[in-house]
């Protein structure tokens, strides 16, 4: 789809609604701008790679054969090791 759009006051930009409904966008969505510096912008939204990285790390801890808790219990030993090494307590 091309189309022309205009800014407006404070540099708003409306996106034409067909776009909003074809990619679930909506008021409070975040864009990354990108200037390639020959006049062209990109404009694309974030989208969120919280749900990808959870599920890498749910395959890496089952290849593993480890648990949260196990991990947790592990980051929490090196926590006091590292404090003691770098100030001589905990």
């Amino acid at each position: 789809m091309n189309t022309t759009v205009v800014m407006r006051k404070r540099g708003v930009v409306v996106l034409p609604v067909k776009l909003r409904e074809k990619y679930d966008l909506e008021e409070g969505t975040p864009f990354t701008l990108i200037d390639l510096g020959d006049g062209t912008i990109i404009l694309s939204p974030k989208v969120s790679r919280v749900p990808e990285l959870v599920a890498e790390f749910g395959r890496l801890t089952d290849e593993a054969g480890v648990t949260l808790e196990e991990l947790l219990e592990g980051l929490q030993e090196e926590r006091k090791r590292y404090t003691q090494e770098k100030y001589g307590s905990e």
